[in-house]
């Protein structure tokens, strides 16, 4: 099974697919966790580009697209890999992402038609002011208009693709809660 966490940036997505993973081992299932940009080169490249000032404009959105795109293929073999040896992955972020950053969701769709979807996608939801508190003093490139532009999407693609919504203005633990119960049914567990 291959579950991603979506969001914007200080929605929790890192913090609960490590929780997930740990949850997931105690009941005895292997993991494997990743995280996108990957550690690859094309990821660290993707990673340093997040540092400009200038991430948020629609030109270099373009090109964090592309590069989002070829990390991601190199991403798929991985996934694929992992579930063959049983694995569950659970993934921060998956090519929704670039469907929610970038412009142009059809071209997004074409380039990224290698990327695989996932078999539960949840939104880790949250108000764009919240979010900025959180990420205050982080590495993070957004400001309040690109955000709030951002979670609209989101929860547009979310309605149209069934993704499960998750408030994660609710405390960790909650949201915790919330994603173990959406995720022990579909893995046949229990609570």
């Amino acid at each position: 099974m291959y579950v991603c966490l979506e969001g914007i940036d200080g929605s929790g997505k890192s913090t609960h697919t490590a929780m997930i993973e740990k949850w997931l081992k105690k009941c005895g299932i292997q993991v494997f966790r990743i995280f996108e940009p990957t550690d690859s080169k094309v990821g660290r490249l993707i990673r340093e580009m997040l540092q400009d000032p200038g991430a948020t404009d629609e030109n270099f959105q373009r090109t964090l697209a592309l590069l989002f795109a070829a990390d991601r293929t190199i991403l798929m073999e991985k996934i694929a890999q992992a579930e063959s040896e049983g694995r569950v992955v659970v993934s921060d972020r998956c090519f929704y992402s670039s469907m929610v950053y970038q412009d142009g969701p059809e071209w997004i769709g074409e380039i990224n038609k290698f990327a695989r979807k996932p078999d539960v996608t949840l939104l880790l939801d949250l108000d764009p002011e919240t979010a900025m508190t959180r990420c205050k003093g982080s590495d993070s490139f957004e400001d309040l208009k690109f955000l709030s532009r951002t979670r609209t999407r989101y929860l547009e693609l979310a309605e149209k693709e069934g993704f499960f919504i998750v408030n994660a203005d609710n405390g960790i633990n909650k949201v915790h809660d919330d994603i173990k119960h959406v995720l022990a049914p579909k893995l046949g567990m229990c609570i």
